[in-house]
């Protein structure tokens, strides 16, 4: 239980290149922790705006929603595993979907483990100390895209050149996927209305 939970977790963040190799070879890393870390990073961002010092927080309470803040994290999880498997598939790439879905998982670990503290401490920062909190949220996200970068590099054994290429292919087709999403829903939406206006207009001579 420790070994899946916190060993495993803080040993891909240290020892990345290491951790994704015994990840893909060795089946290390739990899809149970997967979901953690995702469900983690959604608290994270929804105590952020929530709860940090009103120094670093610019959100309207008013306004906040949960449900905007789960979709924000869980649509661009599932949207960029799903593209990157597209895009790997045909390029050659020995990574399988359940591995990108872990790679990726693991990879929220700075997140989680930096945003849900600085929240706390951000309430009894001054004025003159943001910019270590600016600091640290930066190293995590920075860290995060890192840690991802080699996770995929590692889980379909590219190389540098050939994984960042992969990336951007994959960002391409996340934007595509979307465009169509969107383009589909749109289109339901016109069928229905037609739909709903013939039957009125056959309610209404009847």
């Amino acid at each position: 239980m420790k070994q899946d939970f916190i060993n495993f977790p803080l040993q891909v963040i240290f020892k990345p290149f290491d951790s994704f190799w015994d990840l893909k070879y060795d089946n290390k890393g739990k899809l149970i922790v997967v979901y953690l870390l995702v469900i983690l990073t959604i608290m994270a961002i929804i105590l952020q705006k929530k709860y940090a010092g009103f120094l670093v927080n610019y959100s309207d309470p008013r306004y906040l929603n949960s449900v905007t803040d789960i979709v924000t994290v869980v649509f661009p999880f599932l949207l960029w595993c799903i593209a990157n498997w597209s895009i790997t598939t045909l390029m050659g790439g020995e990574g399988k979907f359940i591995e990108i879905v872990k790679a990726t998982g693991y990879s929220l670990t700075p997140i989680v483990l930096i945003y849900l503290p600085m929240t706390f401490i951000s309430r009894f920062m001054a004025e003159e100390e943001i910019a270590f909190y600016y600091l640290l949220i930066s190293i995590a996200s920075l860290w995060f895209v890192w840690l991802l970068f080699i996770g995929i590099m590692t889980v379909h054994q590219y190389t540098v050149l050939k994984t960042i290429v992969t990336i951007g292919l994959t960002i391409v087709v996340m934007g595509i996927i979307v465009f169509l999403g969107a383009l589909v829903l749109s289109m339901i939406q016109q069928i229905y209305e037609f739909i709903y206006n013939i039957y009125r207009e056959i309610l209404f001579r009847t």
